[in-house]
C-alpha cells in the first residue's frame, strides 16, 4: 500500500515509470504481433496517446543492455510469461526528433539537426563500446558528421554480426515544424534530391535489422519515399487499433487498482460515464468500428489525477495542456499561408462543426505539395486526432468529432475566425448567457448573435445556409460551460438542431434548458413560404418536447422551445413556442 504511487506527471520513460512503482497499463501483448510484421514499421497516431512511453517500453524490451533487468521491468507484465526470442537481443538506437532543433534557417538548421543526432549516436557508442574494439567509442566521437557516424557503426556492427534496432519517436515533428514555420520550399529542400534529412533516411535503409517509426502524419514519409521505401504502414491495421490509448477495460482496471489501494474514492462506473463524452470515442481502423472505442491517455490521466488529489472531477474537463493542440488546427487551416484553398478548408471546418461529421476518402500518404487538396486536408484532420472513424458510406469513411475536448477546439477556432471579421464583446456575451441560463432571459443573447451574424460581412459571400448558421451559433454558445450543446440530437422520431442540456452535475443551480429549431430561408422566400416554414418548426419543437429522454434530461429546469428563423443573413422571427416546467421525479 505504501509503495503505490499516484498518477505520474508527464513520465514518458518506461524505466522511470517502473522504477517509480507507478501503475502501468500493460501493452506488452502487442510485442509478439509487432515481431510477426515486416521488419520496417510505421505507425501514425495523434498526440497524447502514449506513443513515447510505448516506444520507451520497446527500447527496454529489445535492448541487449537490459537483459539482466528483464524480470525487474517485465516479470509482472503479460510479456513476462510470454517472452519472445527477440527480447534483449539488439543494440538499440533511439531518436526523438521533436528534440532536434528546427527553428533555425538554412545551414544552421542542418547544423542543429546534425548536433542532436551526433549526441545520440555518441551516447550509443558509449553504451555499446564493450561490444566493439577498444577505439570504437573514440572513433565515433571524432567523426564530425552524424551520417558518417552511422555509416561507421553499420560497418562495425556487420563485421561482428550485431543486430541493430532503430526506433524514432516523432519522426515527422522536425519537418512538420519546418513546413508550418518556414514554408513548403524549405520542407521540399530537406526531403527531396540531396536534402540532408532525406540523406539520413537513405542511410537507415539497409543498416538496421528492424525499424519502428512513429509520428502524427504521413507527409514526411511520403516525401522521403524515393530514398526510404521500405516501411510497412500499420496505422489502419485493426490488430493495432487499441495499441495506443486506453480501451474501456484498461480504464476500468486502472481505476479499480487505485481504488483498491485506497487512493481513489467514488463510483468507478459513474467516473467512466463522465469521462466518455470528453475523452473517448477514437477509432483507427475500419475493421474496428464495432469494437470498443479508445480513450485519450493524457486526458484520462488528467481526470484521474484530480479524482485522486481532490476526490472530485476537474473543474474544467479539458486539460490546459491539450489546448495547445488548437494551434494545430490553425496551422492546418492556413497551412503554408496558402489562400488558394483556404475557402474550401474553412468550409470543411464549418461543416464539421455544424454537423459533427463528414465523409472522407482517407489517404494513407501524400506529398507536401498536395497538402492543401481537400481530401488530404480532411485526412490530416483525422491524423491529428481532430476527426475519428465512426462509420462508412459505401467505400468512404464517415468521420466525426471524437468528443467534447476536440469539439471545443473547433468551436474556439471558428469563434476566432468570426471575431476577425466582426468582433463581439465576449465578456458581455458571457453575461447574456448567464442571464438565459439562470434567469431564462434568452432574447438579448440571440438578438446580439443575430446582429453579429448579419454584420459579419467577410463570410456573407460564403454563407451556406443553415449549416453556416449552426456553426456560427455553436461557436458563441461554447464560451459558457453551463450547457452540453447537443446538435442534431434524435428526439421523438426527429432531429432537433440544438438541445442545450444543462450540466447539472457541475452547475446545479441552472434553472433553464432549451431546444432550438433553426429555420433558414433564401432571401427570395415569400411571406407565405416563411410562415409555412415557421409553422413546421413549431410542430417540430412540440414533438421534440414530448420525447421521454428530453424530459428526463431537462428534469428540474424550465424547458424553453425556441424557434429562430433566418432569411438570408437576417433573423426575421424568434419566438418561444411553449414554456413548460419539467418537475423532478418524485
Amino acid at each position: 500500500m505504501s509503495q503505490v504511487k499516484g498518477i505520474p506527471y508527464g513520465i514518458s520513460d518506461f524505466n522511470q515509470m517502473r522504477n517509480g512503482n507507478f501503475y502501468f497499463v500493460d501493452k506488452t501483448m502487442y510485442l509478439p504481433l509487432i515481431e510477426e510484421m515486416p521488419s520496417y514499421l510505421f505507425l501514425i497516431r495523434p498526440r497524447r496517446f502514449g506513443k513515447s512511453l510505448f516506444l520507451s517500453m520497446m527500447h527496454t524490451y529489445y535492448d541487449i543492455l537490459q537483459k539482466d533487468n528483464f524480470d525487474k521491468y517485465f516479470g509482472d507484465l503479460w510479456i513476462g510469461s510470454h517472452p519472445t526470442e527477440q527480447r534483449n537481443s539488439f543494440q538499440v538506437l533511439f531518436f526523438d526528433f521533436s528534440k532536434a532543433g528546427c527553428s533555425l534557417p538554412g545551414a544552421d538548421l542542418m547544423s542543429s539537426f546534425n548536433e542532436y543526432c551526433s549526441i545520440i549516436i555518441n551516447q550509443f557508442a558509449h553504451q555499446y563500446a564493450p561490444f566493439y574494439d577498444a577505439d570504437f567509442k573514440e572513433t565515433v566521437e571524432n567523426i564530425e558528421s552524424a551520417k558518417a557516424k552511422l555509416a561507421y557503426i553499420e560497418i562495425k556492427a556487420k563485421e561482428k554480426g550485431y543486430p541493430l534496432y532503430l526506433i524514432i519517436d516523432e519522426y515527422d515533428n522536425f519537418t512538420n515544424v519546418i513546413l508550418s514555420e518556414h514554408g513548403q520550399k524549405m520542407f521540399h529542400d530537406l526531403t527531396h534530391a540531396s536534402g540532408f534529412y532525406r540523406e539520413y533516411f537513405k542511410q537507415f535503409k539497409g543498416m538496421f535489422n528492424r525499424i519502428f517509426l512513429m509520428g502524427v502524419s504521413p507527409i514526411t514519409l511520403d516525401d522521403l519515399s524515393s530514398g526510404y521505401n521500405i516501411d510497412w504502414n500499420i496505422s489502419t491495421d485493426s490488430r493495432f487499433n487499441a495499441m495506443m490509448g486506453f480501451d474501456e477495460t484498461e480504464v476500468r482496471e486502472m481505476l479499480c487498482y487505485y481504488q483498491q489501494n485506497g487512493l481513489l474514492v467514488g463510483n468507478i462506473e459513474a467516473m467512466i460515464t463522465e469521462m466518455k463524452p470528453w475523452y473517448n470515442n477514437y477509432c483507427f481502423a475500419r475493421m474496428s468500428l464495432d469494437n470498443d472505442r479508445v480513450f485519450n491517455c493524457d486526458m484520462t490521466l488528467y481526470y484521474l489525477r484530480n479524482q485522486i488529489d481532490f476526490h472530485r472531477p476537474p473543474e474544467n474537463m479539458v486539460d490546459k495542456n491539450i489546448r495547445t493542440d488548437y494551434s494545430k488546427l490553425k496551422m492546418l487551416a492556413r497551412i503554408d499561408h496558402d489562400t488558394t484553398h483556404e475557402g474550401s478548408r474553412m468550409s470543411t471546418i464549418e461543416e464539421i462543426a455544424a454537423k459533427g461529421e463528414i465523409l472522407v476518402d482517407l489517404h494513407t500518404s501524400f506529398p507536401s505539395e498536395k497538402i492543401a487538396d481537400i481530401e488530404n486536408f480532411r485526412s490530416l484532420l483525422y491524423y491529428y486526432g481532430l476527426l475519428t472513424m465512426c462509420g462508412t458510406r459505401g467505400d468512404r469513411l464517415k468521420m466525426c468529432i471524437p468528443n467534447n475536448c476536440v469539439r471545443e477546439q473547433y468551436l474556439g477556432f471558428l469563434r476566432d475566425y468570426y471575431q476577425q471579421a466582426h468582433s463581439l464583446n465576449l465578456s458581455h456575451l458571457k453575461d447574456l448567457i448567464d442571464d438565459f441560463a439562470f434567469d431564462g432571459h434568452w432574447q438579448p443573447f440571440f438578438e446580439t448573435i443575430a446582429r453579429a451574424y448579419r454584420e459579419n460581412s467577410s463570410i456573407r459571400d460564403a454563407i451556406e445556409g443553415e449549416r453556416n448558421l449552426q456553426g456560427f451559433l455553436k461557436a458563441y454558445l461554447a464560451i459558457a460551460s453551463y450547457y452540453l450543446v447537443q446538435p442534431e440530437l434524435e428526439m421523438n422520431y426527429g432531429y432537433c438542431d440544438f438541445f442545450l442540456l444543462p450540466d447539472k452535475a457541475r452547475y446545479s443551480d441552472i434553472e433553464h434548458s432549451y431546444i432550438l429549431e433553426l429555420k433558414y430561408a433564401p432571401r427570395t422566400a415569400t411571406a407565405e413560404e416563411l410562415e409555412t416554414q415557421a409553422e413546421e418548426g413549431r410542430k417540430q419543437l412540440l414533438q421534440y418536447s414530448k420525447d421521454k429522454i428530453v424530459q428526463k434530461l431537462a428534469t428540474g429546469t424550465t424547458l424553453h422551445l425556441l424557434l429562430l428563423q433566418f432569411q438570408g443573413w437576417d433573423m426575421v422571427k424568434y419566438e418561444e413556442i411553449n414554456g413548460s416546467v419539467i418537475h423532478p421525479s418524485e
